[in-house]
């Protein structure tokens, strides 16, 4: 990530409560999925839970991606 990319990040995540809620939500996400890689033994229910929140991180990544590259058309 680039300086100005991660300086729009933390002007949006102190601004924007929707932004911030994308990033706590993406954290929240891989925190969990860390739990589920570290076990020896998963159920299919957590793997299935893996699979929806590995998709759910990658839309919340997008989401936050389309912020910030509208936030960087609007400065410039």
């Amino acid at each position: 990530m680039s300086n100005r990319t991660g300086d729009i990040q933390q002007i949006l995540s102190q601004e924007d409560p929707e932004f911030r809620e994308w990033i706590e939500e993406h954290h929240r996400c891989e925190n969990r999925l860390n739990e589920l890689t570290t076990k020896k033994e998963v159920s299919t229910d957590e793997e299935v839970e893996e699979k929806t929140l590995k998709k759910r991180k990658l839309h919340l990544k997008d989401l936050m991606t389309a912020r910030i590259r509208s936030y960087e058309g609007a400065v410039v």
